[in-house]
C-alpha cells in the first residue's frame, strides 16, 4: 500500500530490526558476535563500572526467571563475571528483550565495530529517506529495544556511510516497553512534539498497537524476512520511498 500522506507530521520514529536493519544482520550477524565474544569481554572488562552495573541487573532477572519456572541455565558464581556467559547464552537464544542484556550487548558490539569486525546493514531506501525527511526539517528518531549505544554504533557503521547525523534523538527501554503507550507518551515529551505530529514506523502491530493509543500515527513496515504479523487495520508499507515524499 502506498503511503504518500503527510498527516502534518513533524517527527519520525523508527523501529531498527525489520524496519530500517533486515532482521538477518541481527539474528546472524550481531547475535553471534555477542554470543561469541561475551566470555572474552567479560574476562577483560568484568570489572569496570558499566559492566557490573549490567551484571547487576542479570543477576536480578536471573533470580525472577528461577522464581517464576524458567529454569534459566545456573549462574555457578555470580562474583565471577565469565558465570554469567550460560545465562547470556539463553537469553538471546530467547530474544528477551531485557534491557541490561542490551547493554551488554552494546558494549561488546562497539569492540566489533572499532575493529571493522562489524558493518551493520540498512535497506537501500534508508539513506535516501532519511536525506529526504531531514531535508524537509522533520525531526527523526529511533525507538528500538537495543541499548542507546548500540542504536548509535549500528547507524554509525553502516555500508551507506555514518547516517547518525541525520538522528536527533534514539530511545531504548529504559524508557518503558515497545508496546506500552506511556513509552511513546514520554518520547513524545523529550522530542517536544505532540503525539499527533509524530508518526512511528515498525514490523510489529503490538508495537503500533501501543504508539497509536498515545495518539501517535503509525505505519507497519513489511520487509523480505519480517516475521507474519496479526491482520489489523493499519496502513502497510514496504519501502521507506513511499513515505512523506517531496
Amino acid at each position: 500500500m502506498t503511503a504518500s500522506f503527510d498527516y502534518g507530521v513533524h517527527a519520525v520514529l523508527l523501529d531498527i530490526e525489520g524496519t530500517t536493519t533486515p532482521i538477518d544482520f541481527v539474528f546472524n550477524v550481531l547475535f553471534p558476535y555477542a554470543r561469541s565474544h561475551a566470555a572474552q569481554f567479560l574476562e577483560r572488562h568484568g570489572s569496570s563500572p558499566g559492566v557490573l552495573e549490567d551484571l547487576s541487573g542479570l543477576r536480578r532477572e536471573h533470580l525472577q526467571d528461577t522464581s517464576q519456572g524458567f529454569s534459566p541455565p545456573a549462574v555457578k558464581n555470580p562474583n565471577e563475571p565469565k558465570s554469567f556467559v550460560p545465562y547470556i547464552d539463553w537469553l538471546i537464544e530467547c530474544d528477551r528483550k531485557s534491557t541490561p542484556l542490551k547493554s551488554l550487548q552494546g558494549k561488546i558490539w562497539a569492540e566489533g565495530y572499532a575493529s571493522d569486525e562489524l558493518r551493520s546493514q540498512v535497506f537501500d531506501d534508508v539513506l535516501p529517506a532519511l536525506t529526504r525527511w531531514r531535508a524537509q526539517n522533520r525531526t527523526l528518531a529511533i525507538f528500538s529495544s537495543g541499548s542507546v549505544l548500540a542504536q548509535q554504533l549500528l547507524f554509525a557503521h553502516t555500508t551507506a556511510g555514518d547516517l547518525t547525523k541525520f538522528l536527533s534523538g534514539y530511545f531504548d527501554t529504559t524508557i518503558g516497553t515497545k508496546t506500552d503507550p506511556g513509552s511513546y507518551g514520554q518520547i513524545a515529551r523529550k522530542l517536544e512534539c505532540p503525539p499527533a505530529e509524530i508518526v512511528f514506523i515498525s514490523d510489529v502491530v503490538s508495537e503500533l498497537d501501543g504508539a497509536q493509543a498515545a495518539g501517535l500515527h503509525v505505519l507497519l513496515c513489511n520487509r523480505p524476512g519480517n516475521h507474519p504479523q496479526p491482520e489489523n487495520a493499519y496502513n502497510i508499507i514496504q519501502t521507506f520511498d513511499d513515505i512523506l515524499p517531496d
